[in-house]
């Protein structure tokens, strides 16, 4: 799964439609607006956000991770995969005939 925030509804929207459309990505769950607190620029700062939860392969992660930069208005967006450990059979058998390998 890789996450990815950013700073509307509208640019999540567009960045997931990309990925589905390249099939870099499988399913995008578009959650918001989130909270956002963290450091920038010597300060603390705060946003709403939208927090893209994107489900691919690994082997696609660095394509992927590309992509998402070349797409977002962030000047360092937030991309972040973190593993998988378990599952349904038929969900991850759905994955797999979903993305390339």
């Amino acid at each position: 799964m890789v996450y990815v925030t950013t700073a509307s509804r509208v640019e999540a929207e567009k960045i997931a439609q990309v990925l589905l459309d390249e099939r870099l990505v499988a399913c995008v769950n578009i959650v918001g607006p989130v909270f956002s607190l963290f450091h920038w620029e010597g300060g603390v700062d705060s946003v709403e956000e939208y927090l893209m939860i994107m489900k691919t392969r690994e082997s696609l992660f660095t394509v992927l991770e590309k992509r998402v930069g070349a797409l977002h208005s962030y000047e360092v967006p937030e991309i972040i995969a973190v593993p998988i450990v378990a599952g349904s059979v038929a969900y991850f058998d759905w994955l797999a005939c979903t993305l390339p390998r």
